[in-house]
């Protein structure tokens, strides 16, 4: 979705309000850590700061298709993230010599920058085992002795 800036700098109007769905194509996802999304929102507002200057205030909700980290199985991740910021030529997508902001291409990036790295919705582990090992939660792992212990005691770690 795009919007004239050109309104905004010319003071047609005093900003310029973003409230909308959004489809991401899956050819922008694939090969990524994305399996698919679904119900990106986005909603905010564009303001004129001085002559020189714009700002951005967005937010923008959906849910992405992930991997578990732990299971593999492919998961809905929600994803929520809010953009307080001053509009740059980094933001601006030029056409025709116009001042266009395509605000597709700056969800885009930002949608990217929440994809976590390690997330898993497993809560019972004992499932996860194989032979000579098994998965075990934080509070097992410390309740098990560690045959460590004996030399971490010297380095006062335990």
């Amino acid at each position: 979705m795009k919007y004239d800036l050109g309104l905004l700098h010319s003071n047609s109007v005093s900003d310029i309000k973003i409230d909308g769905n959004f489809d991401i194509p899956k050819n922008y996802y694939e090969g990524s850590m994305i399996f698919d999304l679904k119900g990106v929102k986005a909603k905010g507002i564009i303001t004129r700061i001085d002559d020189n200057a714009d700002r951005i205030k967005l937010e923008c909700s959906g849910s992405m298709l992930i991997e578990d980290s732990i299971s593999l199985e492919k998961i809905w991740y929600p994803f929520k993230f809010f953009i307080d910021d001053s509009l740059s030529e980094v933001y601006t997508n030029y056409e025709n010599n116009e001042n266009i902001l395509d605000i597709f291409e700056l969800l885009w990036e930002n949608i990217v920058l929440e994809v976590p790295l390690n997330y898993s919705e497993v809560k019972d582990f004992g499932k996860y085992k194989g032979n000579g090992w098994s998965l075990k939660d934080e509070d097992e792992a410390k309740n098990n002795d560690n045959p460590f212990s004996d030399i971490l005691k010297d380095f006062g770690k335990e």
